[in-house]
């Protein structure tokens, strides 16, 4: 092919993937005119014409608007600034889709009603201002007038979802059902119920308060993923790994209530460990035959959706952790 030949327009039309009705289209609406016409009046079209053509074809292809092309031929624009519009036009079509996609699989799964669409498509369509009002509203409404210590119903608070701009399908189920969860007033009614049963106890309450709801969720953490940590290892609890991190471990949570770390301090410690799958087992049991609102339909369900719509890891199953190594590390701490 040489850059001074011309052709006809059947097989400009075949070199760039057209129709010749596509072809004549274009150069009568003066987008990609021939390059020259032959002897019998004929269109012809050299090299360059026939890139411009493909080029046309690509940008259609991609839904690309015909007044956008001709700018960039005119160079009304480059095609970089083109593609990239397109390509913000293309990912909000898609996160479009994805919206729609979720809302109809919550649907089908649900059996739901025109009303339940209808709240769905404005869950979805919602702005990150009306996520954070919708939040709000279900904590200033659960805990009004709770009987819980200061400050416990900010930190609940504080576990809110924060929807990413590019969600997946599972993260937009999970704020559909949480959303449609914190509208609910008998939602809320069971989760204010939940809380007040739980930590209405003076023995439970003390595990509301300020400081250690802080060891609990942010500075005991990562003690606790320090002795996890050894276990996974596959240590003994007699080991110098997993003795060093019981011991701070032990250390931090009886300084919470100012208590020495004595012997007969360390050995209860020990012992409240070692109950612990039994005391969980009976808590099952009750729940199980409950009529009251439990951890799992309540504010565990909300937690739940929270780290799915955030993408962080659920906490660890409480039934699942080794309480009995934990309680023979700390067995075989040494005497402070």
């Amino acid at each position: 092919m040489n850059d001074h030949d011309l052709y006809p327009i059947g097989d400009a039309a075949r070199r760039s993937g057209l129709s010749v009705s596509a072809v004549r289209f274009y150069a009568d609406t003066g987008l990609i005119t021939p390059t020259g016409l032959n002897e019998a009046g004929h269109r012809m079209y050299d090299i360059q014409a026939i890139a411009r053509l493909e080029l046309v074809r690509t940008l259609r292809e991609l839904d690309t608007d015909l007044d956008e092309i001709r700018r960039l031929l005119e160079g009304g624009t480059t095609l970089h600034d083109l593609l990239t519009t397109h390509l913000e036009i293309v990912e909000r079509q898609e996160r479009t889709l994805r919206a729609r996609r979720a809302v109809l699989r919550t649907l089908i799964r649900q059996g739901g009603t025109t009303a339940q669409a209808d709240l769905m498509h404005k869950l979805v369509s919602m702005t990150d201002e009306e996520r954070e009002r919708t939040i709000d509203d279900f904590w200033n409404d659960v805990g009004q007038d709770l009987d819980v210590p200061e400050g416990f119903v900010d930190r609940l608070r504080a576990m809110r979802p924060v929807l990413p701009a590019d969600p997946t399908a599972a993260q937009l189920e999970a704020w559909i059902e949480l959303g449609d969860l914190v509208s609910d007033p008998a939602f809320r009614e069971a989760v204010r119920t939940y809380l007040q049963d739980t930590y209405s106890a003076p023995e439970a309450r003390v595990l509301a308060t300020e400081p250690f709801q802080e060891f609990m969720h942010e500075s005991g953490a990562p003690l606790v993923e320090e002795l996890l940590a050894a276990h996974r290892a596959g240590h003994s609890p007699c080991s110098p790994r997993a003795q060093q991190a019981v011991t701070r471990f032990m250390e931090a949570a009886t300084a919470l209530s100012g208590t020495p770390l004595t012997p007969e301090v360390r050995d209860r410690m020990a012992d409240g460990y070692r109950q612990i799958p039994d005391i969980l087992r009976r808590i099952a049991e009750e729940e199980a035959t409950s009529e009251r609102p439990v951890y799992d339909a309540t504010h565990g369900r909300y937690l739940s959706l929270v780290a799915l719509i955030n993408g962080t890891a659920t906490e660890e199953d409480p039934g699942s952790l080794p309480y009995t190594w934990i309680a023979d590390a700390m067995r075989a701490a040494p005497e402070p």
